[in-house]
This record gives C-alpha cells, sequence and structure tokens, in this order.
C-alpha cells in the first residue's frame, strides 16, 4: 500500500522500516461490517498488501487535514506542544493517535499505551506526544480518567499544566469534536451491505492473488495448490518477501471467508476461526473475562497477558491467530499458553476435517507442523480453564514493548479439588529449542506430590537438567536462557500462590516476596573479487549498471581519503558498494541486484577489539594525554584497583535513512537534493567523484529526518554513487536506502574497550589515573581520530584528578566504518569514568554519590589538558538536582523497599556531565549566513546549518528577529544550499546555534547599520517604510554575515591551547527497579538539570535534552549490535534492533533548565544543547548497577563487579548471581560468538539468503564449532 500511496501523491505516509516496526507508515484502514458497523484500524502500510483493500477505506495523514487546508486538532496540538521534532515519524504518531480517537473518543490511559506500541520515535523522548493526547480530552471537554494521572502518580497533569504556561497555551487549542470528522464512504457502506463480492485474482509480475469468497472454494484452491501461502495480514510473507528474498507465486487470501472470522462460544470454551485477528482475539476474550466466573477464565488471562506485549497494535490488528500458529515460530508468544491450557485445532482439507491437540507432537520441527500441505487450519478451541485450574505466562524480550521473545513459558497446574496435590502439570516454553518445548519430564516428576516449597526446589533441580543447551545453540545466551527456565517457573509459581491466596484453596508456604537506487554490496570481508552482471541484463526495468570503471573522476573518496566510491579489486567490509544498478523501478533495482554473480578471494577478517588487539591492527596516531606525575600518584594512593568495561554500539536509526536526488543540468552541472549534515563535504565528494569543479555541484538541504551525526560523513556511500548514475544516463536519478541496508552499510557509534587503573585514598579522593580506550574504528578512518581525541578529552568526566594518563588506540578492523554519533566520542570517555568512580566507592564501602561529589571539579581547577574552568555550574546543577529529585528520601525509601523484597530491588545513581564546546577540528569552528531584505520587508534567511528536527531554523530566525527588530512572522528560511552559503562546517558538534546564530546576528547587524539613517530621518516610520527608502535610495538589502570562534587552539604535543570555547553542564538523578529473576528493568524516575545557559528557546532545548537523554538511554540500556564471526551486521531493522519506545520512558520524568545562569561566550548568552545530556542517560545504567549491588549482597557478594554497556536483560540478570545462576553452569565456550547464527532461528525479520552464504563458508576450528569473535577480554 505504502508505495502506491506515494506514486499517487500522497507522500505524507513515510517508510521507516518495511517491515512494520516503527510505524511511521502508519494508516486508518475502515471497514464496515453490517453487524459492528464501522471499524477502523490502524495499519502498517509497509506491509499491506495493495489486493487486500478490497471493501476497505484508507485514510492517510493528508486526508484529516494539512496546512494548506486546515490541521486536524491533533496535528496541532502535536505541532504547538513541541511534539514533532524531524517530523518524520509524525503522519504516523498522528494516524495512530487518529485510529484510536475514531473508535473511542474518551480512551483510558491503557488504551493510548496500547495505541503507541507499535510506533517508534528517536527525537523527542515521547513524552510531549503523551502531553498531546492528555490535551486533546482535557480540553475536548471530555471526562478525564484516573489513568491520566496514574502514569506519574500525582504528577502528570500537573506536569502538563506547568508547562502549558511556559512553553505553550492550552487555551489556543480549537476544542476536539468528533462529530466533525470525516464519514464512511457511503457507496463502501452500500456495497457492503448487499450481496458478498466476488471471487478476485490479481496477477503481479512475480505472484498472483487469489481470494475466494466461500470456505469450498477455498480447500479446493488449497487441494490444487499445496505450495500455495496463506496470507491474511501479511506480518510474515510481507517480511520473507521484503528482506528474506523469499519468492511465493501463489497467494491464497482468505480474509473474505465468513467462516474464516468467526468467533464460537461452547460449553467447554470459546472456538477463533483461523483468520481471526489478534486484536478481534483479545476484545473477545476480554469480553468473556469480564462475564464468566473467575475460575473459568485463566487461560484467557494468560493469552491476554502474552498479547499485551505482542508487537504492536498495527501488527495485532492484522495478524491472524491461525498464522501465528502455523508461523511455527520457536519463540511464539502465544503457542506455549495454547500447548499447556490443551487447546485443539481443527484442520480442514476438500474432503473433510480433522481435530488434533496442540501438543508436542504438533510442531515436528523448525517452522514445521503436523498440518499436511493440502490442509488448511481451521480454527482453535481455547477451553474454559477448571475450578482447581491455574494458569501463567511469561514472557521476557529485551524490551518490553513489541520486542520478540528471548524465552516464554507457560504454565498449568490442576490440583485435585479441595488438596493441594498435583493432579495435572503442563510447563511449555518458547526459545529452548528449534521447536516450542513441553518439559515433560519434570512435569511427570511433580504429578501426585503436593505442593511445597521441597516440591519447587525440586522442580528447579529438574528443569535446569531438562531445558538444556548446546553452548553453540542458535539465539546464543545460553546461560541467560537456561537460567530463564527457571526463574519464569519459579514467577509462575509465586502468581499460582497469589491466585491460590486469593480463591483460598490451600495453604501458602513461605516464598520470598516478588513484585510483579539500490547499492550492491558484498557479504563477507576482506576480498578479493571478480563481477559478473549477465544473468542481472535481462531483468525487467535494468537501464544500466555502474562500476569503479565507470567513474570519470576519481575513485577515491572519503574524509581522509582511504575509501573508494567502488569497491575495486577488494573489497573490506560486509557492505563495502561493490556497483550500482539503476532501473525504472526500486523493486525491479533490488531484484536485479540480487541476481548480480560475485566471486570472491576470502581473506582473513579482523572483526572485534579483541582481535584487533592481538594483531596490533591499529590507525596512526596512537594519541596520549598525560597530566600530573603518575608514578607519584600511585605512591600517594591508599588503594589501587583496576577494571575494564566494555561499551556497545549504537545505530543512529534516524527515521529517514540515506536519500539523494540527483539532477543533470547543463554544462557539466549536477544538483542533488540530499539528506546530509554536511552539504558541503557532500558537493566536494560529489565534484570529485564526476572530475568537475565544486562551483558545477549545487547541494540542496530542505530538511533531514533525523540525523544524529550519521549524516555527516557517510554521505559518501550514496550521494556521488546517485551522482554518477545522473550524469552517465543524463536522467535524475534517486536512491533512499532501506532500513536494513542504512544499517548494513552507513555505520554508528564506535564500540569502545576501556581498561583503568586508578588510585584512591581512604576518604575517597582519587590522585591517580591510568586509563587506555580501544575503539572499532572499522574499514577507514573516516572521523575516528576526531572521536577518539574527544573520548580523551572527556576520560574524567566532571572529576578532578591530580596525576592522569590516557591513551587512545583506533582498532582497524573489517567492519563498515563506524563514524559520529551525538556524543562523538565524550559519552564513551565518560561512561569508563564512571565505572571507575563506582569502583572506588564499591571498594571503600560508600555511596557512589559521596564518591561522585567529593571529586567534582572546582572554579579554576584545571583540566587534564590544562584548560582552566571557568563559570563552572556543576555544583549548582548537583545540588539543585538532589533537592528536586527528593533524593535523601527516595534513597532511604529504596533501602526500605530492597530489605522487604528479595527479588525485587531498587537502586538510585546521581551522574553528572561536563561536555565541552567547540568542534576539536579548529578549521571548522566557523559559519557564515546570507540575509536578504526584499521591498515588501520581508526577510530571506540563508545559513550554514541543516534542520535535522533540532530546532536551528526556528532559532535563528529568532536571532534574526532580535536583532531586526521584526516578528519572526516576516522572516523565512527556503532550505541551506552549497549556492548560497558556501564552504559551511558540518551541522554538528553541538555548535550549530553558536555558529550559525553569530553569522546571522553579524549579516543582520550590518543590514541595521545600512538602515540606521533611513530610521533616523523617519524614526516614526515602520520597518516596511525604511525598507522602501533603503531600496529607492539604492542601499543594498542583502548581507553575508560572518563568525569565528575566538581563540581556540589546542596542540597534543605540548598538551597545551585553549580547546573548547566553554562546557555545557548537567547532573542527572535516576532510580530504577530491577526484577533479579529476569533482568527486567523499569524506570520510575528520572530528574535532570541541565544548564543551557540562558535559552534561545526553552521548548527547543527541554525537548533536545529529553531526546538526548532517551537516545543515550537507548545506549547504555538496550541497543545492541550483533555481528556475525564474518562481520554481517544481524541486527538490521526494528525488529532485531530495539530502541527506546514509549514505554521506557521513566514513569517521572522532570527536566529543569538552571537559572541565572548566562554563558557570555555564545550568542545571547546561551549554550550548547544537543548532545551535553545524552550522558546523562548514564544515570540509568548506574542506578541498575545500584540494585544489582543489592542483589548481589543478598547472596554475600560485595565489592567492585564488572557489568558492560548496554545493561541488557541478560547482563542485570546474569550479575544477580543465586540460587538459580548456581543451578545452571558456565557454557564452555564464549556464547556470544554463536549470536550470529541466531537471527536464522529467532528473528522475524532476518534476510535468511546471507546466512546460506555464511553457513556455506563457515570453516570450523573445533569440533563442530568456529572461532569465537564473542570475547569481550
Amino acid at each position: 500500500m505504502l508505495g502506491h500511496s506515494n506514486l499517487m501523491g500522497l507522500t505524507g505516509t513515510k517508510l521507516g522500516c518495511a517491515e512494520g516496526g516503527c510505524g511511521a507508515c502508519t494508516v486508518m484502514l475502515s471497514r464496515y461490517h453490517p453487524g459492528t458497523k464501522q471499524l477502523h484500524h490502524a495499519v502498517n502500510a509497509c506491509l499491506a498488501p495493495l489486493c487486500s483493500l478490497h471493501m476497505a477505506a484508507v485514510t492517510t495523514v493528508e486526508g484529516i487535514g494539512s496546512v494548506a487546508r486546515k490541521v486536524h486538532p491533533i496535528q496541532e496540538r502535536i505541532a504547538k506542544c513541541h511534539g514533532s521534532q524531524c517530523g518524520f515519524c509524525t503522519p504516523g504518531m498522528v494516524m495512530s493517535m487518529y485510529a484510536l480517537l475514531r473508535n473511542n473518543p474518551t480512551p483510558k490511559m491503557a488504551d493510548v499505551e496500547e495505541a503507541f506500541q507499535g510506533n517508534l520515535c528517536r527525537c523527542t523522548g515521547y513524552r510531549p506526544i503523551l502531553i498531546v493526547l492528555f490535551l486533546v480530552f482535557y480540553f475536548g471537554e471530555r471526562l478525564l480518567h484516573e489513568e491520566w494521572e496514574r502514569r506519574s502518580p500525582n504528577t502528570f497533569k500537573a506536569l502538563c499544566e506547568q508547562e502549558a504556561t511556559s512553553l505553550f497555551n492550552m487555551e489556543d487549542f480549537a476544542p476536539y469534536d468528533p462529530t466533525q470528522e470525516v464519514i464512511f464512504p457511503p457507496e463502501l457502506m452500500t456495497l457492503s451491505k448487499g450481496q458478498r463480492s466476488g471471487s478476485l485474482c490479481f496477477h503481479g509480475e512475480r505472484a498472483t492473488w487469489l481470494q475466494p469468497t466461500s470456505l469450498k472454494e477455498f480447500l479446493l484452491l488449497k487441494w490444487k495448490h499445496p505450495e500455495a501461502r496463506v496470507v491474511v495480514g501479511n506480518t510474515e510473507v510481507g517480511i520473507e518477501v521484503k528482506l528474506k528474498n523469499m519468492v511465493h507465486p501463489l497467494i491464497l487470501a482468505p480474509a473474505f471467508i465468513p467462516e474464516l472470522s468467526a468467533v464460537t462460544h461452547s460449553e467447554d470454551g470459546v472456538v477463533f476461526s483461523a483468520a481471526c485477528t489478534l486484536s478481534h482475539v483479545a476484545a473477545e476474550l476480554r469480553k468473556a473475562v469480564r462475564t464468566l466466573p473467575p475460575h473459568q477464565t485463566e487461560v484467557f488471562l494468560a493469552i491476554l497477558e502474552q498479547l499485551r506485549w505482542f508487537a504492536g497494535l498495527q501488527i495485532r490488528n492484522v495478524a491472524a491467530v491461525g498464522g501465528n500458529i502455523m508461523t511455527a515460530s520457536p519463540i511464539s508468544d502465544l503457542n506455549p499458553v495454547f500447548m499447556a491450557a490443551g487447546c485443539k485445532l481443527t484442520l480442514m482439507d476438500k474432503d473433510g476435517s480433522r481435530e488434533v491437540q496442540m501438543d508436542d507432537s504438533f510442531f515436528t520441527g523448525y517452522r514445521k507442523t503436523a498440518v499436511r500441505p493440502q490442509e488448511v487450519l481451521f480454527s482453535i478451541h481455547i477451553p474454559y480453564s477448571k475450578k482447581s485450574q491455574f494458569v501463567s505466562a511469561f514472557k521476557q524480550s529485551p524490551r518490553r514493548e513489541d520486542d520478540i521473545s528471548i524465552v516464554t513459558t507457560a504454565m498449568s497446574v490442576t490440583f485435585t479439588p479441595g488438596t493441594d496435590v498435583v493432579e495435572d502439570l503442563k510447563l511449555s516454553y518458547g526459545g529452548m529449542a528449534p521447536i516450542t518445548v513441553l518439559a515433560k519430564k519434570t512435569a511427570n516428576k511433580l504429578l501426585g506430590r503436593r505442593w511445597g516449597e521441597e516440591l519447587l526446589q525440586e522442580a528447579c533441580s529438574s528443569l535446569a537438567e531438562e531445558m538444556t543447551l548446546d553452548p553453540s545453540a542458535p539465539g546464543g545466551m545460553v546461560t541467560y536462557r537456561r537460567t530463564l527456565t527457571l526463574s519464569l517457573f519459579y514467577k509462575s509459581v509465586f502468581h499460582l500462590f497469589h491466585l491460590i491466596q486469593l480463591f483460598h484453596l490451600i495453604p501458602l508456604f513461605p516464598l520470598f516476596h516478588l513484585i510483579p537506487l539500490f547499492p550492491l554490496f558484498h557479504l563477507i570481508p576482506l576480498f578479493h573479487l571478480s563481477v559478473d552482471v549477465s544473468a542481472a541484463e535481462g531483468f525487467p526495468g535494468v537501464v544500466s549498471f555502474l562500476f569503479a570503471d565507470d567513474v570519470p573522476g576519481s575513485n577515491v573518496t572519503g574524509m581522509r581519503q582511504d575509501e573508494t566510491v567502488f569497491a575495486d579489486g577488494q573489497v573490506t567490509c560486509v557492505g563495502h558498494i561493490i556497483g550500482a544498478v539503476v532501473a525504472d523501478t526500486q523493486i525491479h533495482a533490488q531484484r536485479a541486484a540480487k541476481a548480480v554473480k560475485i566471486q570472491y578471494e576470502e581473506l582473513q577478517p579482523v572483526i572485534t577489539i579483541q582481535e584487533a588487539i592481538a594483531a596490533r591492527s591499529f590507525y596512526e596516531p596512537i594519541r596520549t594525554i598525560q597530566n600530573g606525575d603518575l608514578e607519584a600518584g600511585f605512591k600517594q594512593a591508599e588503594h589501587i584497583l583496576e577494571g575494564k568495561i566494555h561499551i556497545g554500539g549504537q545505530e543512529h536509526f534516524y527515521l529517514e535513512t540515506h536519500v539523494t536526488l540527483a539532477v543533470p543540468r547543463e554544462d557539466d552541472e549536477m544538483e542533488l537534493f540530499v539528506s546530509t549534515q554536511a552539504p558541503s563535504d557532500s558537493q566536494a565528494f560529489v565534484a570529485k567523484a564526476l572530475g568537475v569543479s565544486a562551483n558545477k555541484v549545487l547541494i540542496r538541504v530542505k530538511r533531514l529526518g533525523g540525523g544524529f551525526g550519521g549524516k555527516e560523513s557517510r554521505t559518501i556511500v550514496l550521494s556521488p554513487v546517485v551522482a554518477l548514475a545522473a550524469n552517465k544516463l543524463k536522467r535524475p536519478v534517486r536512491c533512499m536506502l532501506d532500513r536494513d541496508e542504512d544499517m548494513l552499510i552507513t555505520g554508528g557509534r564506535h564500540p569502545f574497550y576501556g581498561k583503568y587503573k586508578v588510585g584512591f585514598l581512604n576518604s575517597g579522593k582519587v590522585v591517580a589515573l591510568d586509563v587506555s580506550f580501544y575503539s572499532n574504528a572499522g574499514n577507514s578512518l573516516d572521523l575516528s581520530q576526531a572521536i577518539m581525541e574527544r573520548a580523551l578529552f572527556h576520560m574524567e568526566n566532571s572529576y578532578r584528578v591530580p596525576n592522569i594518563r590516557g591513551q587512545g588506540f583506533m582498532c582497524r578492523t573489517n567492519l563498515p566504518t563506524n563514524t559520529a554519533f551525538r556524543g562523538f566520542g565524550g559519552p564513551q570517555g565518560m561512561m569508563v569514568a564512571e565505572s571507575w568512580i563506582t569502583d572506588v566507592a564499591h571498594s571503600l564501602g560508600r555511596s557512589a554519590e559521596e564518591v561522585r561529589r567529593f571529586n567534582l571539579y572546582l572554579e579554576g581547577e584545571s583540566t587534564p589538558y590544562n584548560q582552566i574552568l571557568h563559570g563552572l555550574t556543576l555544583d549548582r546543577c548537583w545540588d539543585e538536582c538532589l533537592s528536586r529529585s527528593g533524593y535523601e528520601q527516595r534513597r532511604a525509601a529504596a533501602q526500605l523497599y530492597n530489605r522487604q523484597n528479595r527479588w525485587t530491588k531498587r537502586g538510585l545513581a546521581v551522574v553528572p556531565t561536563k561536555f565541552g564546546i567547540s568542534f576539536t577540528v579548529n578549521f571548522l569552528n566557523q559559519a557564515g549566513a546570507l540575509v536578504h531584505v526584499y521591498r515588501d520587508g520581508s526577510v530571506l534567511l540563508n545559513h550554514g546549518g541543516t534542520e535535522m528536527g533540532q530546532g536551528l531554523h526556528t532559532k535563528m530566525v529568532q536571532v534574526a528577529s532580535r536583532v531586526l527588530g521584526v516578528p519572526c512572522s516576516k522572516i523565512h528560511i527556503s532550505e541551506t544550499s552549497t549556492n548560497t552559503v558556501i564552504n559551511t562546517s558540518p551541522t554538528a558538534a553541538s555548535v550549530s546555534s553558536d555558529l550559525n546564530g553569530a553569522a546571522v546576528q553579524n549579516a543582520c547587524e550590518i543590514l541595521q547599520k545600512r538602515l540606521e539613517p533611513f530610521k533616523a530621518q523617519n524614526p516614526k516610520g515602520s520597518w516596511e517604510d525604511w525598507v522602501k527608502a533603503a531600496y529607492f535610495d539604492r542601499v543594498s538589502l542583502s548581507a553575508n554575515g560572518f563568525y569565528r570562534t575566538p581563540d581556540l587552539g589546542y596542540d597534543f604535543e605540548t598538551n597545551s591551547g585553549r580547546l573548547f570555547h566553554y562546557y555545557s553542564y548537567g547532573v542527572a538523578c535516576s532510580e530504577v527497579e530491577i526484577d533479579c529473576l529476569t533482568g527486567a528493568h523499569k524506570n520510575l524516575s528520572t530528574t535532570i538539570v541541565m544548564d543551557v545557559g540562558r535559552s534561545l528557546n526553552p521548548a527547543i532545548d527541554i525537548g533536545q535534552v529529553e531526546g538526548g537523554f532517551m537516545q543515550g538511554l537507548g545506549l547504555f540500556t538496550l541497543e545492541e549490535l550483533q555481528y556475525s564471526p564474518q562481520g554481517v551486521l544481524l541486527t538490521r531493522g526494528p525488529g532485531s534492533y530495539k530502541i527506546p519506545a514509549f514505554g521506557d520512558i521513566p514513569t517521572e520524568l522532570s527536566v529543569s533548565l538552571l537559572r541565572d545562569a548566562p554563558n557570555d561566550k555564545a550568542i545571547f548568552a546561551s549554550k550548547a544543547v544537543g548532545e551535553p545530556p545524552l550522558f546523562l542517560a548514564a544515570s540509568i545504567f548506574y542506578a541498575i548497577k545500584d540494585a544489582i549491588s543489592a542483589a548481589r549482597e543478598e547472596s554475600g557478594l560485595t565489592g567492585p563487579f564488572r557489568l558492560d554497556s548496554p545493561a541488557s536483560t541478560e547482563r542485570i540478570r546474569n550479575a544477580c548471581s543465586d540460587r538459580f545462576t548456581k543451578l545452571v553452569p558456565e557454557p564452555q565456550i564464549c556464547s556470544i560468538c554463536w549470536s550470529w547464527s541466531s537471527m536464522l532461528f529467532y528473528s522475524e525479520s532476518f534476510c535468511c539468503f546471507w546466512f546460506s552464504v555464511l553457513l556455506q563458508r563457515q570453516e570450523p576450528s573445533g569440533p563442530g564449532r568456529s572461532r569465537c569473535r564473542g570475547d569481550r577480554d
């Protein structure tokens, strides 16, 4: 549907991932059912087949309102309440919100949380979007449900009203009136009421879509075509076709067959026909729970609990229960419940039907079932539970919302009536084998036994023996998954006893308390290659191929001239571009690219930091900063400790991927529309590849759908290629990378490995530090040197260390080059600092906050690079943060909670940041501006920065408005282009407002000076009068502005000179709660105090603080890149790579901008805000570590311990050593190295084709095992 709607000119619906995981493509699908009347559903347009839209009305974001007509109240609020930054996700957010309101104008908070489970945003931090929902209801004079205050107890409403006072005016919003919505199309309503439409048949290039309307016809078609795929929601097949290179020539779509969507209530349960959507199943089960006796609904409640976390609402609205069963995923959320509950399946073919039990014989192998090729699944019978039966289900996944499970379990236990004797027990698991399995041995041991502590211990021991995994098991995380089988069983037991206590059936034994263009990129690194395109030349739509020989200019490119536009004889990483296919459509280009044959001669790659260290594979230079006397410092120290920490990489996950449109012009000119943060660099790359001068290349940037550093230098992978194609064909050429392509080839944040030796006194004062950083730079240098240098410049974070040495090693590996990312090495350097200062506190048995506060910088102290700190506000931020957060009360409450609870623990952490502001490469600290004043008084403003959601254009308009003395409404910024402001620095390093703002100020002051005589002549005149007078007097009303940051210049050799213009400071206090049994955690509260000087725009700055914090939360607790031993990135989309979602927002989130802290170094006393807040999310990481410490104390473990970043569920659980972890021995080899193979079995959205190549090439170095590439050290 998405491609068709874009062809129709409806471009508001965005492509973010092509797998239904981000929600950017959300539209509303409406159908009319004579029984239920109108039904509106939010669906993913990227997965919805066009053929499936028969008899449906589709509403896109254009259909509910636009600036050209009138915006919808939702759109108005989301704009005015700062709920949109880059805006790429906004249409999807609007449509999810709109579909919710069309179905329920007064939803509860739970409904809102459910509606947004399938939507992601990388910019805002989500909070302002939730506020929009509050305003829609509150000011639509509708019932304000109690649930709206539950999201943040006693604070959500107050927070909204407080922000409204300062950031927007609630009274400006028009009331929301649902009676004014667009009506359902009468023609469709008439057709729907009439006779059933006939069967449909659609023929495509490679597939035929058959849509029967009777069950008999469907069964005959399946009998005739047993190989045909049955599709209802296309949530599985759509991904297979798009991402797994699979072709299904014949598709059967039975969604319009009434019998397959029916729900029947029988004496012993509910029968759902196979085409019932999961949303429909959930609605029916909720209705049954409300009306049936509680003892009959145990199975229903367990299913509802699993459905609550099953994908996003857009997926559940179309995915069928039968499809979920027949997919036979080993990590299915529902199949373990169906098996434990003893559900029955009805299978049909043209000759009749048969009934099968859904037990361990139904799944016959990986993705295989007992259903015969000619049969179809007709229905599933879900039984009522009995009076003495108790059912529970749990799922553990990396992220709570919309995530595939690691391990899923369901338990059904039936007692002999009136006793505590186990009559029947079924315990099923997903994620522990290629199929869903029953723990039959353990269950059989417990039959006839009395339920008690002895039975529990025996059950855990038995499960540890029965639920085993080979160290090389697909999915990796062997120790964690085996531990989860015990932990989730234990949670099931607790849930059971909660119910038993509720129904007073049997006594409760003692139990611990628990609180519930398509580029061709190659597959294997470091190969010599030869290319054969003959098979692809005859593909439909193919126009041309491009390779290194087709480059008229230079094939050498990159920030350090160590890359190529196209691989020439050798490829050095998975993702190195070999060539390009030009075709009439993207699909045709992609199909032809897959047909190109490439032969390789494999060489030995280097993938990990540890391999690079062993091979001494480093880029030069190896940087060192040293200050003080390190040897004397360690002699002075009363304690010395050593430690290590690994900080994982991070994908930018801007919602808009890299995209370029190239249009050839006359006289060798080339005009490009590029999503880039660095137009001048893109201009230079393209000009060099074309062999023309820069003045022949025009780069135009309207806006970016997010950047975060990922579009600073990596436009070299796409823009030159597209320009070369346009130049060769003399026709416009466009290429937008798909999500999996973008993630594979463009690199991300550098993984870091830090080793430290720290000396300190009994008081906690740190007196000596020796730290070494190793970064995984990838296959080219790119910006890695500057990133490593900034890590060294932040190696002490906010703490004064008199004797210090830092060394930085950039590892040369065969991964796509890593690049700039918000913070640019600073967060990695500061993360290592927080690790060693936490270790100091643990070794002394002191509070980490006490040790941090004791070591904070003071005014006038100097950094390791000899820069004196002036205007220091760290102490003010620290004290205000503790006061606002109520730290002392929270700490006391957490300690009390931890004493009362064994299996959940709470932790707190207060973390500061000191972030240097300036490009560390000095020549970049410059900016230009061009301001035109037209005869009517309107102003056209041009500057060198790009708008990517950070509000730069808005701030520049404000600066011009203030200097010129005219309203903002008179000032317009059209775009950023290389023919208006030249030689621009990238929009990066958080300095764009400082640099461009000062340049705009300079240009506007020039214009003001030119207008002064006319103001003097006519002091009572208007702006327009003065402008006209100047024009008639032949005074130029156009001015160039320029600014260079003064007094900068640092020398590594002498460790002297002024490095940063100033510093931004901030402090965050966070509290979390961890589940010691599973490793899951909740972000309870975060209080941030940020010094942004005198804010140019508080609304924008608060948005940057929140967005940066949530991005950092992903970095430190959630997001994890997984690579194969050959360097293939396995996590290539939202299905396998998880960024924070709505549910990850701290329940209480407070952001305060420090008052009365003007900064005389920047425009209008403001400060940079883009990057500094990101590191404050480390407060969540160290709060988790604090909670783990409390858990470890219960097991008698104290002192420092290592916790790598991100603090995933696996790492948290494994760090909470207890009696369950002791039942699971460590695997004989590193399980991380096998995580690459997991995606073949466990990712619902990964390309199996790549794996077929990898598995063929795997060379075992031991009995059935390949060499480990997952070791951290």
